[in-house]
């Protein structure tokens, strides 16, 4: 479908490729061999390069990294620094997965210029989707740098494109040592993101090491090009995006036995000196480990059966035994796979990642328990945090927004959580396995996601209970796509017809309480105006309310918000109002707006900035804003912190803000280039989400700086007072503090006050005396209880020995059976009693819902059968143990009807 976009690549004809098609996998490549016959891609060849370094020298990864960016720098293109690992700039997915994340959606839809154009970077992703392949295969990693240089083209803008793109790689191949003659390029068209194109894989040695995408497609269900299973059209941009694996790189100039000898020899040596493996990495060590390398290049998926076949063919390559190889090769993947792990936590949490249990804060956790497991299997005496910080001192050459102190106060607690999370999960495995005595995916999803409960403890737990259970493929990479993307909520339509975008006149003037403008139209209940002054609901500050002046009538405004940029107002009127509106299309109407609300909701918004700017400030820059509210009495912030404040904490939070407020420092607001802002301020511009468009509305309130549509303050002083009312942890790894201000929080004080004041009143004592008065009647309430405790107990003591003396015998049990006037709790305290003096039977409480307690004291009768029983008759069920079961019904019994039951059922089980 695209053969012509690589036939018209003449630097390849000029330079002496050769177009062919691989008779293995039936792909069409470029090569300057002539002798070459087939691709020489995986599965179609195998890594020549290990033990046969293909690069002239050997490279690091700062090393490998320099070479390349200087490179093209040297070519026109100017270097760009690193992204964060998370993606705040985008609101589809968490962390940033390839270089051209870092300008996608608007730069690559053309809405915001690029940074620069052309530009290098070497990117720092993050993949999970082949998390299960780490450390087993020799070259899957979870975090990977990909260098790559971007040229964007546009209608009246041509940089450069496919002859240009592939020169450049062939030239830094050679410069490295490779001549063209060892260059492949496969054709392999790519898709992803909404975009296509065709792409050329540059193999050198059996390994791709450079991705070349010539993006010009978009997804269209009516275009004419067909890719994947997907229809596209042409785009008017198009755009040179290129990937090359700065480790695969390094690895290439080693011929190291995996990528990860080359990448981090230090980290897999500590591993390896601090734990339980066997065996010094002598030369037959490397050779197995090098030739499991070669196969698994070949083999790709390796999982249960493939897995062994591929490990016997190197066994017997080798002359080993399957035993001895697999002595070497497991716990030399479990090492691998925690030295990759371990780096990509410091990338997480070092750019400010907290982790949860939902959202990107998942992956973040999903990670370090992946860890902690691998650790516990290969008994590391290193702590995590030791292997992260020994990261660190490799990529000395990063910066990282969160300091390793905080990182290692993060990862003690999360070892807590996991150790205390392992200890409640184990008996619920052990219960599930009772129960089903088998294990379904569905539960060990479930075992994971909802208990923290990794599989492998799993399969270990099943297994010493006779229940065999298998990890499915990739069962990681699956939990880690589930939580990958953001959840998008579709957006009900409420326009049926199109109007010209909305003047907004709240953001210039947010103290404009009365405007005019001209009726457009009116659909439904929602009246739509030229201009408006009300503030729709969004970025979590509640809409405006007021009324609409209607040639001299009074109409409500209730609610206000915003669809393609049209403010709809929502009015409360009866038809005949709504048919004056609509006879008033093209005229011109007066809005007022209920300015005590505006005001308070203003208050709430820039109190949430200073807020958000004191918790960065006082907790550290890892928190970031995960939701907010802006309402009329109350606000609430909520972010992301990996445990809840102290007391000390908070108070010390409340004051920091309040000095703030104090200053009076100025709020302004400005509209700024997308770019320009970001380069100027850091994605932190993001905490309230991602405004879309060229320019975006900044709002620096006093020293915080946020990309923001809302109403504000002229000076924090015109805030007020900031009081914080509550403090919780709504989800592990996210903090919510509900505060209020101005008269919102002096009328909370009142309240407060009120409060204090009744409670000093009930008691008769002064506010200053309350602590110890309460906590002298708490002790005193406590000895009561526990007197009423002790007299329940004799009282069932006593009703235990009246039951006994009045019960019936059936084969020398004593039956009793009785209804009672009691409460559950009663009912139960007194069939254990019975139980314990070797009674069987039956006690009724009929006094609202018909209650009901069973109880055994001979182990030939059980309680749990004997309610299944008498549940038959009173339509009702219950369950519990074999000398005591509880359960409710919906028809009460009498006595004698009881005792009928009981005896009945004992007749059949004795």
């Amino acid at each position: 479908m695209l053969e012509e976009e690589y036939l018209d690549i003449t630097f390849l004809k000029e330079n002496g490729f050769i177009r062919k098609r691989c008779p293995l996998c039936g792909k069409y490549f470029w090569t300057a061999d002539e002798s070459r016959e087939i691709c020489g891609d995986p599965p179609c060849g195998s890594y020549e390069f290990i033990g046969n370094p293909i690069f002239k020298r050997r490279f690091t990864l700062d090393e490998m990294r320099e070479f390349y960016l200087s490179f093209f720098e040297k070519r026109g293109h100017k270097r760009i620094e690193r992204y964060p690992v998370i993606a705040r700039w985008r609101d589809d997915i968490y962390l940033t997965i390839a270089s051209i994340a870092d300008f996608q959606p608007f730069v690559t839809s053309g809405v915001a210029p690029p940074p620069a154009n052309p530009l290098t970077i070497s990117q720092p992703c993050i993949r999970m989707d082949d998390l299960d392949s780490v450390g087993r295969t020799g070259r899957h990693l979870t975090l990977f740098e990909m260098m790559a240089h971007h040229a964007f083209n546009y209608p009246n803008q041509h940089v450069y494109w496919k002859n240009e793109t592939v020169q450049y790689c062939t030239e830094l191949l050679n410069e490295l040592g490779v001549p063209k003659e060892k260059i492949v390029y496969k054709e392999e068209p790519w898709v992803g993101g909404g975009n296509a194109g065709p792409c050329l894989e540059a193999i050198i040695g059996g390994i791709e090491l450079a991705t070349l995408v010539f993006m010009n497609l978009i997804e269209d269900e009516n275009g004419d090009i067909e890719l994947k299973g997907s229809r596209f059209r042409r785009m008017e941009n198009y755009i040179v995006d290129t990937g090359y694996g700065l480790e695969r790189f390094v690895w290439a100039s080693q011929g190291t036995p995996t990528v990860y000898d080359a990448i981090f020899p230090e980290v897999v040596e500590a591993i390896i000196d601090n734990s339980n493996i066997g065996f010094e990495r002598d030369d037959e060590v490397e050779r197995i480990i090098a030739e499991s390398s070669k196969l698994a290049g070949v083999m790709g998926e390796l999982r249960g059966e493939r897995l062994l076949e591929m490990r016997r063919q190197v066994a017997q390559k080798l002359g080993i035994s399957l035993e001895k190889l697999e002595s070497i090769v497991v716990p030399m993947e479990k090492v691998y796979a925690l030295a990759d792990h371990t780096r990509a936590i410091l990338f997480m949490l070092g750019d400010g990642l907290v982790p949860s249990n939902a959202g990107a804060g998942y992956l973040a956790r999903l990670m370090i328990r992946r860890s902690l497991r691998l650790a516990e299997e290969i008994e590391l005496n290193l702590t995590i945090f030791d292997l992260v910080e020994l990261h660190r001192k490799i990529l000395r050459k990063f910066e990282f927004e969160v300091p390793m102190e905080i990182i290692h106060e993060i990862l003690e607690l999360e070892e807590e959580r996991y150790r205390k999370t392992i200890a409640k999960g184990i008996s619920l495995v052990e219960r599930v396995i009772r129960k089903k005595r088998r294990i379904e995916k569905s539960n060990l999803i479930e075992f994971y996601d909802s208990h923290g409960v990794p599989p492998e403890l799993v399969v270990k737990i099943a297994g010493e209970r006779g229940v065999e259970v298998e990890i499915p493929k990739d069962f990681y990479a699956e939990l880690a796509s589930r939580h990958a993307r953001a959840e998008r909520k579709a957006k009900q339509k409420l326009l049926k017809n199109e109007y010209p975008k909305t003047e907004k006149l709240y953001y210039d003037q947010p103290k404009l309480f009365e405007f005019e403008a001209e009726v457009l139209g009116i659909e439904g209940d929602y009246v739509i105006l030229n201009r408006s002054a009300f503030y729709p609901e969004s970025g979590g500050q509640d809409y405006d309310t007021g009324f609409l002046i209607v040639d001299g009538a009074k109409v409500p405004v209730i609610a206000v918000y915003e669809e393609d940029g049209v403010v709809l107002h929502k009015i409360d009127a009866d038809e005949s109002i709504k048919d004056k509106i609509r006879s008033a299309t093209g005229m011109r109407v007066r809005g007022v707006i209920d300015a005590e609300r505006r005001l308070r909701h203003m208050r709430h918004h820039s109190a949430t900035h200073i807020l958000l700017h004191v918790l960065r400030k006082k907790l550290g820059s890892h928190v970031w804003q995960a939701g907010a509210r802006k309402e009329f009495s109350k606000a609430r912030l909520d972010v992301t912190h990996y445990k809840r404040p102290s007391e000390e904490e908070i108070r010390e939070i409340e004051k920091l803000a309040n000095a703030e407020v104090l200053a009076n420092k100025p709020i302004s607001w400005e509209w700024m280039n997308r770019i320009e802002a970001e380069r100027k301020y850091g994605f932190r511009l993001y905490q309230g989400g991602v405004p879309p468009g060229k320019e975006i509305r900044i709002v620096k309130v006093g020293d915080d700086v946020q990309a923001c549509g809302g109403t504000h303050c002229k000076t924090t002083g015109e805030i007020g007072l900031i009081k914080i009312m509550k403090v919780e942890s709504i989800q592990d790894g996210v903090i919510r503090f509900e505060f209020c201000a101005g008269e919102a929080a002096l009328d909370y004080i009142a309240q407060q006050e009120n409060l204090l004041r009744r409670a000093s009143e009930i008691l008769r004592v002064e506010p200053a005396k309350l602590p110890k008065t309460v906590e002298r009647f708490f002790e005193e309430w406590k000895e009561q209880r526990k007197e009423i405790e002790r007299l329940k107990k004799e009282i069932a003591e006593i009703k235990a020995d009246m039951l006994i003396a009045d019960a019936e015998e059936y084969d020398s049990l004593k039956i009793v059976a009785e209804i009672v006037d009691a409460d559950m709790k009663e009912l139960i305290k007194l069939g254990e009693i019975l139980a314990e003096r070797g009674c069987v039977g039956c006690l009724m409480s009929s006094e609202g819902k018909v209650r009901v307690v069973t109880f055994s004291g001979d182990d030939r009768v059980d309680a749990r059968e004997l309610i299944k029983e008498i549940g038959r008759h009173i339509k009702g069920s219950g369950g519990g143990r074999p000398k005591l079961a509880q359960g409710a019904g919906q028809r009460a019994l009498s006595k004698d009807e009881l005792m009928n039951i009981i005896f009945s059922y004992l007749g059949r089980v004795l």
